[in-house]
Order: structure tokens, then C-alpha cells, then sequence
């Protein structure tokens, strides 16, 4: 006679069993563990396309104006379509993690200081004449700079120039939202004053991966602007190495005086992909937002194609499969992108695992139409 015992049934008499417990705010935990179990995230791979943000924020700019007395922030953010449940949906998620949105800045505009206790960065789309205040510090906007802004830290911005200003926002709201644990104040006048040189930071690391003597010790934001120059330099020198199969030529914002990421909870990498580049397939538990800072091309998540160019934004949900292509015959693609794997790694979460078939690359089974927040088949 075997000596295992019967599989359980599940009688009537115990799935009433079931909502007895749930009509009491209880549940049985034997009907929730399976023999295997992978990530399931509510966050859904998803693309939007740069005419669609910008028409937004022009209808904004008509009608919105920023400043005390008005608006604090004129800025459009994005919604996954499995991120609704987020109540208010000003903190709707790219991604379970990270809140993305696109502001405007218009010449004269002065958006009021504030700090938060989520953490918060930006990159630099496209306009000339905005600035930043970081906790004294003013720091000059360029196209593919990268501006940082720690927990707690006030900031405030202003355009001095004459044409409107554009920029991607990223922070961890979903995450400090869950844990309840956001906090929010206004600084008593409009702007915080100004009590370092301007771009004190990017001067004082103008010559790289060398730091002062004074930063030795940990700081929050010794260098609160990565410039799009020396980014861009970096990424140069390592191509004339041999690309990552996965990413390409891949960079990561540090803090100099941690040797962590640059902004705390929030971590930010700059991509290059060669000419006609066809990376392989992975994926790994932390969730990114992509932004196309150059160049075209397309990236695969979970066997659906979402094309992309200069402007447009992408979600990638944890544990996605994702690969990167690069169709231009002529231009390399710059892909700017924003992480939770800060928020991970102290956890030990993180785990990457590379795509097993077909020879590191999924077959495409459907493409993403963003007009129609669908996807299409092929034939």
C-alpha cells in the first residue's frame, strides 16, 4: 500500500469553509501557496509617444500659468494602465515604483520652492535658459543633463530665457506611497535663496571621476548635475570596447562621496546603442522608465514590439522580458532610463536571468499601437 497521502479535495463543505474566513476578514493560507511561484506585476509593458505628451502640456501652457498664487508645477504624468488603482491619480506609477511626468517651464516662470520626502530627478529634454535652486545651489538646465534631487532637499526652478523648457520628472511616489511615509512642505518665500557659486557642484567635479578632499565624507548631493558633455564621454570611451549583449554601452549616475546612485532611492542610467545594434533578451526584478533621448528603434517586452523615437517614453514592469534594437542605418540611439533597483538591492530582491531560446532573442507575436493603446498582430 502507498504510504503517500490523498491529494486534498476541495469539498463543498470546505470552499464554504473558504468564505466563512473571508466574510470575517480571515483567508486560508493552504488555498494560497503553490508548488511554484515567479512575479506577477501589475504594472503592463507600455509606450507613449512624444506628440501626444507635448500636445498636452501645450493645451496646458494655454490654460495653466506657474507661479505663487497659481499652479506649483505645470506637468503632465503618466499612467500605466495597471497602475489605475493608484488613488489620487496624481501619484499614479510608470511602474509599481516610480511616478514619470514631462514638465514645461515657460520664459518668466518661476515654479516655487518645495521638498518632499520622495526622491526626485530630472533630464533635460529640450529648451535653453531654465535653472534649478537644490538646497542653495543653482544649477543651469542643458538638453541630456541630468539634475538630481534628494529626499528633503528644497528645490525650485525658473526659465530666464526665452523659450519654454522641457524636462522628464521621476520619483518614487507609488513606493513612499504604499508605506505611507510622504511628507510635503512649501518654503515660506517663492524661491530659497542662493548661497553657493552657480553650478558649484559641476564645477568643483569638472575634472570627472576625481573628487575633493571635502567630499570624502558622505553627502546627499555633492554633484547635483551630470552634464550630457561628460555623460556623453564616457559612453564614447567605452565604445571601443565591445558592447553588452543586453544593454550596449551602459552608464550609471553616482554619487561621488557614496560610490552609490546618485539619488538615493531613485537610481538613473544613460544607454548607447550602435549603429543597426540587436541586443539579447533578459530580465531582472527592478522596473525601469525609459526615455528616448536619440535615435530610433524598438525594444521587446514579453514577445510585443513597441517602436520608439526621439521623445517617446516606455515602462518595463519587473521581471520582463526585453531586448533593445536599434533600426537606424546611420545614428546610434541614446536611451536615458530611471530604476528602482536602489530600493532592492539592500533587500537582496534583485535577480536577472537571460532569455534561454531562440537564441537570446523572443519572437515577436504582436506590436504595440500607441494611438490606440492596443497592440496589433502580425501576420
Amino acid at each position: 500500500m502507498s504510504e503517500h497521502k490523498s491529494k486534498q479535495q476541495w469539498t463543498p463543505e470546505l470552499l464554504d469553509f473558504h468564505q466563512e474566513l473571508k466574510d470575517k476578514n480571515m483567508g486560508p493560507l493552504w488555498a494560497s501557496i503553490f508548488s511554484s511561484h515567479q512575479p506577477k506585476p501589475r504594472a503592463v509593458p507600455y509606450l507613449w509617444k512624444k506628440k501626444q505628451i507635448l500636445e498636452a502640456l501645450d493645451k496646458a501652457k494655454e490654460l495653466l500659468e506657474v507661479g505663487t498664487g497659481s499652479i506649483d508645477r505645470r506637468a503632465v504624468y503618466l499612467i500605466n494602465p495597471g497602475m489605475k488603482h493608484l488613488e489620487p491619480h496624481g501619484w499614479g506609477g510608470a511602474t509599481q515604483t516610480l511616478y514619470a511626468a514631462v514638465q514645461a517651464l515657460n520664459p518668466g516662470e518661476i515654479a516655487p520652492s518645495h521638498r518632499h520626502m520622495t526622491s526626485a530627478l530630472r533630464f533635460i529634454m529640450e529648451g535653453q535658459g531654465a535653472s534649478g535652486i537644490v538646497n542653495g545651489v543653482k544649477y543651469h538646465f542643458e538638453p541630456g543633463d541630468y539634475v538630481i534631487t534628494p529626499e528633503w532637499c528644497w528645490h525650485d526652478h525658473l526659465n530666464e530665457g526665452n523659450e519654454t523648457v522641457l524636462w522628464m520628472d521621476c520619483l518614487d511616489i507609488p513606493f513612499t506611497s504604499a508605506l505611507t511615509s510622504s511628507f510635503f512642505e512649501l518654503y515660506p518665500q517663492e524661491q530659497q535663496p542662493v548661497e553657493f557659486p552657480d553650478d558649484y557642484g559641476t564645477k568643483r567635479y569638472a575634472g570627472g571621476m576625481v573628487r575633493p578632499i571635502s567630499d570624502r565624507k558622505p553627502s546627499p548631493a555633492p554633484l547635483g548635475r551630470y552634464t550630457w558633455d561628460l555623460t556623453k564621454q564616457a559612453l564614447d570611451g567605452q565604445s571601443e570596447l565591445a558592447p553588452d549583449p543586453c544593454d550596449g554601452f551602459a552608464v550609471e549616475y553616482i554619487n561621488p562621496s557614496t560610490g552609490k546612485d546618485a539619488n538615493g532611492r531613485v537610481g538613473a542610467r544613460m544607454q548607447k546603442l550602435p549603429i543597426q545594434y540587436r541586443g539579447k533578451a533578459h530580465r531582472h526584478m527592478h522596473s525601469s522608465v525609459y526615455h528616448v533621448h536619440k535615435g530610433s528603434g524598438y525594444t521587446v517586452m514579453n514577445g510585443v514590439r513597441f517602436e520608439w523615437e526621439a521623445g517617446d517614453f516606455f515602462a518595463l514592469p519587473a521581471w520582463t522580458w526585453h531586448e533593445h534594437v536599434n533600426t537606424s542605418e546611420t545614428e546610434e540611439a541614446f536611451l536615458f532610463s530611471t530604476n528602482d533597483l536602489p530600493i532592492l538591492e539592500p533587500f537582496g530582491f534583485e535577480r536577472e536571468e537571460a532569455y534561454p531560446e531562440n537564441g537570446g532573442c523572443q519572437e515577436i507575436l504582436s506590436v504595440f499601437e500607441p494611438e490606440l493603446s492596443d497592440v496589433i498582430a502580425i501576420d
